[in-house]
């Protein structure tokens, strides 16, 4: 698809989203799995915060970071698929100038809010656990108030300079991005000018906060890995084995599909990039609808509350 501005010299004031440029044909099959996967990650994550609210029981630590994750995943996926099944169904392809930047600030800093909440999330396991009778005096409502805080504001600071490096460049070319969404080395690649520097401390930046996360994520599991062999009770160890793996298991998931959406961008000239694409798409998908169900709704308490939004709801 062309368009009599991609090739101009004045200055652009909207983007084309091209959505799987080799394989366009079958977007309209691709939108039934995308629109189920929405449906459930928006239904769920809004079930969890409703039986959170509704249920006096779950006004605890562990559930209010339950209902700050759920809140990135609906945000997350209000910013990115809405667009993305737009131009599947309606061919809805052109973004306003504004409108691709602000996607974009989300994206860079909900992501990565994301993987912070996991760490916090993985050290109020690590102390219900490892220290179960220091647990009520560590991990209090001011503590989390405290995590909120700095979850938002430690990652909205860092990665705001990314959008706008991006948005001050000058776009004076092509402005058909190869991508449903705003990413940054998507549209970076549109301007006019030497983008090195966007590429350099997005890189630095997000790899150093998501690493350092990841870090303190894997050390967190390792010593409840630990203490979980001590347990003399076979059942409890099962119990928490099993609980901290499945959580383990979606946080690597998360960290590994972001790590091979980076990698494909790299090696672009080697890799067709409309597997990139389907990758970028998923990568704010697949996450919010499986966390809900993964670290919520195992949960005993939680579920016994969902239950009875459910009847009250019949």
């Amino acid at each position: 698809m062309t368009s009599p501005s991609n090739y101009s010299t004045a200055p652009v004031s909207e983007f084309l989203l091209i959505c799987f440029p080799n394989y366009q044909s079958w977007q309209h099959w691709l939108s039934l799995p995308l629109s189920l996967l929405f449906l459930l990650a928006m239904g769920a994550n809004t079930t969890l915060l409703i039986t959170i609210r509704l249920e006096a029981s779950l006004h605890e630590p562990m559930y209010y970071l339950l209902s700050l994750l759920s809140l990135l995943d609906i945000v997350l996926c209000l910013t990115v698929i809405p667009k993305v099944l737009a131009i599947f169904w309606f061919d809805l392809r052109s973004i306003s100038f504004s409108a691709c930047f602000l996607q974009m600030f989300i994206m860079n800093s909900f992501l990565p809010m994301e993987s912070c909440t996991f760490m916090v999330m993985a050290y109020d396991r690590y102390v219900a656990i490892c220290h179960p009778l220091r647990y009520p005096s560590i991990i209090t409502d001011q503590f989390v108030a405290k995590a909120s805080v700095f979850i938002v504001i430690r990652n909205a600071l860092l990665l705001s300079p990314v959008p706008i490096l991006t948005a001050q460049l000058h776009y004076c070319g092509k402005n058909v991005i190869e991508n449903c969404i705003c990413a940054n080395l998507s549209v970076s690649r549109l301007s006019c000018d030497n983008f090195t520097l966007n590429r350099i401390y997005q890189f630095v930046a997000v790899w150093t906060l998501l690493g350092s996360d990841f870090i303190l994520i894997f050390l967190s599991y390792t010593f409840i890995l630990r203490a979980v062999l001590r347990f003399k009770g076979e059942g409890a160890a099962a119990k928490a084995l099993s609980t901290c793996g499945s959580h383990f298991i979606l946080i690597l998931f998360f960290s590994t599909i972001l790590l091979v959406v980076v990698l494909t961008n790299v090696a672009r000239k080697s890799v067709p990039m409309d597997i990139p694409i389907l990758l970028n798409v998923l990568h704010h998908l697949i996450p919010p609808a499986l966390n809900p169900i993964v670290y919520g709704f195992r949960t005993k308490e939680l579920k016994q509350g969902c239950q009875k939004l459910l009847r009250w709801g019949l």
